[in-house]
């Protein structure tokens, strides 16, 4: 005969046992509900202010370049908001179904800061830097469109510093160098190479 203590113990491993698979189950649930919602970006306000001509700098991955695409967009009037509408502009075309420089869902600009004079400081969020393709040209292309783009439509930038989610990172996905600033006279240099108009 079995001892009534083993029983009683069994029993209530059995009850917490059932007890986790039910609530593992219902916590399954509510982390695919979760990422379903979390899954769609926010929809940011309209954007006040005349539409202007600009020039968007567009990788292109299959050939490996860079080149001059103009588009009418509307800019506010604040130099900083119109380094972030521009930028916007562009993962725009990076994020659409046809891209020619396909980024993670969910990549954006955060914000843009111009800090001190010739300096401007890109924030990113975290999955386009975490979901960004890994590859040296790839990486570069990025950030030598996101420089062309920011220094060719706002005046007086010499310097670019790229940030993900507020925090200096040491590469973009493991080559494009984050942790020092860009000097936009470089990228030029490169970006001629890269463009073919």
């Amino acid at each position: 005969m079995i001892p009534r203590h083993l029983v009683i113990g069994v029993a209530i491993m059995l009850t917490v046992a059932l007890g986790m698979s039910v609530y593992v189950w219902h916590m399954r649930g509510r982390v695919r509900q979760a990422e379903s919602s979390a899954s769609t970006a926010p929809v940011a306000p309209p954007v006040s202010g005349p539409t202007e001509q600009v020039t968007l700098y567009v990788a292109y991955d299959d050939p490996g370049v860079i080149r001059a695409q103009s588009a009418r967009i509307p800019l506010p009037a604040g130099r900083q908001q119109r380094a972030q509408e521009l930028l916007r502009a562009l993962l725009d075309l990076y994020l659409g179904p046809s891209s020619p420089h396909p980024l993670a869902t969910g990549a954006e600009i955060r914000d843009v800061y111009l800090v001190e004079p010739g300096l401007a400081v890109i924030d990113t969020n975290a999955s386009f830097a975490d979901g960004h393709r890994s590859g040296v040209l790839v990486e570069e292309l990025t950030v030598a469109s996101l420089v062309q783009t920011l220094a060719a439509n706002v005046p007086g930038i010499t310097r670019v510093k790229i940030l993900v989610d507020g925090k200096s990172r040491d590469t973009l996905a493991g080559h494009a160098d984050l942790s020092n600033f860009y000097d936009v006279s470089q990228v030029n240099q490169m970006a001629a190479q890269l463009l073919n108009q």
